[in-house]
């Protein structure tokens, strides 16, 4: 409903949603959870739902209904779909916590997307009215584009998921200090947002997407040589050149997929391309607390290797552990079974660094593999960027 010379503005405010919200969004619900309990991260929805009907009904002109519509639905590929990617969420998001094929449930899930997906590309193929056009992804910017989207979904999910975990595994931090650490990615973007139209008119749009992930790489890499004693101060540099660069993606990605499609199919192309980044932020996931899980047992049995009691300090360590707690009333025995729960301890704690600094770096470099992505995209100029929507 925008003037076109309007668009671009509309959609780099859009895109704050995309890129804000998932940073800030942990600051506001832990303080709400500290405060007042986990419930009212769901409540605090009710106020802006409100808001937003009223919006709607306010900014959208009302038009009649069509149901004569109903009847040319593609309601195979809606309930194939609907079922297959539902399965397809529950299998990635539960089960790396029930043990991936150990469990009949995620066993029953796989199953179910195994069968439905497919099927639901099928029918997208073959019928005349399909409910997405997949054919859309032959197209080469547009295709492209959704493979990055992909890998940026990976990115901005994964980060607020990966980041809060080590807060809280490692340093212990409630849900206020994870918080105002991850907005440290958020709030710069409100200052950069704005200027994206003016850059998008200056320069080339695939530098500004090239130069958005690297950054998001780099932050990633910073990331990736953090200590025990890494906290919110040596964390801030890293989440700064993460909001430089998450403005500087979505806009420019949007307009280049975007370029080329039919106004008629602009439907399919938004749903494929928000449906892309919420599906490499749910597998991005998924793959994160596997790769965690399984490094932290990588790192753990690499270093209980090295301190093991036959090293001599390792025995050196425990002896002082023990007189310590021994100096603390404890008898020999008590003392040294604690001092050898301490090591485990600090194993434990080290092993579980190591393995979140590999995530990290896995990230870092998936950014990185996806701003090459952008070499084989065709230059374009800047458009509306509908497919944002």
């Amino acid at each position: 409903t925008l003037p076109p010379s309007k668009q671009p503005i509309g959609l780099s405010l859009f895109s704050i949603t995309a890129t804000f919200a998932p940073s800030i969004g942990p600051t506001i619900g832990g303080w709400l959870t500290d405060n007042y309990g986990w419930e009212y991260i769901f409540y605090i929805n009710v106020i802006p739902g409100l808001l937003l009907i009223a919006g709607v009904w306010y900014g959208l002109a009302p038009k009649p209904m069509q149901l004569n519509l109903l009847r040319k639905g593609d309601w195979w590929g809606i309930i194939t779909m609907a079922i297959g990617f539902a399965s397809f969420e529950f299998f990635a998001d539960e089960g790396n916590r029930k043990d991936w094929f150990g469990s009949e449930e995620i066993q029953r899930a796989a199953i179910i997307a195994a069968i439905l997906l497919p099927l639901f590309v099928i029918i997208q193929f073959t019928r005349k009215q399909p409910l997405l056009n997949l054919r859309l992804l032959g197209r080469r910017n547009f295709g492209l584009a959704i493979v990055i989207t992909l890998a940026l979904g990976f990115g901005l999910y994964g980060s607020t998921f990966i980041l809060p975990l080590y807060l809280s595994t490692v340093q212990g931090y409630n849900a206020v200090q994870i918080g105002e650490t991850i907005a440290w990615s958020g709030i710069p973007q409100l200052f950069i947002t704005p200027f994206v139209p003016k850059l998008m008119k200056r320069f080339d749009l695939r530098l500004l997407v090239a130069v958005g992930l690297s950054l998001f790489g780099v932050s990633c890499f910073m990331n990736s040589n953090m200590t025990h004693d890494t906290g919110i101060d040596q964390l801030i540099p890293a989440q700064i050149v993460r909001a430089l660069g998450q403005p500087l993606l979505l806009t420019p990605l949007s307009s280049i997929s975007s370029s080329g499609i039919e106004p008629k199919q602009i439907g399919s192309a938004s749903a494929i391309y928000n449906m892309a980044r919420n599906l490499g932020g749910s597998v991005g996931i998924a793959i994160l607390g596997t790769l965690q899980s399984r490094r932290e047992r990588f790192h753990s049995n690499r270093l209980v290797d090295d301190v093991s009691l036959s090293n001599p300090i390792t025995l050196d360590r425990i002896d002082q552990l023990t007189q310590f707690f021994t100096n603390q009333g404890a008898d020999p025995v008590t003392a040294h079974n604690q001092a050898i729960a301490q090591i485990a301890n600090i194993v434990r704690r080290e092993a579980n660094v190591q393995s979140f600094n590999d995530c990290f770096l896995f990230m870092g470099f998936t950014l990185f593999a996806a701003a090459l992505l952008v070499l084989l995209l065709k230059k374009v100029k800047p458009t509306s960027g509908a497919v944002g929507h």
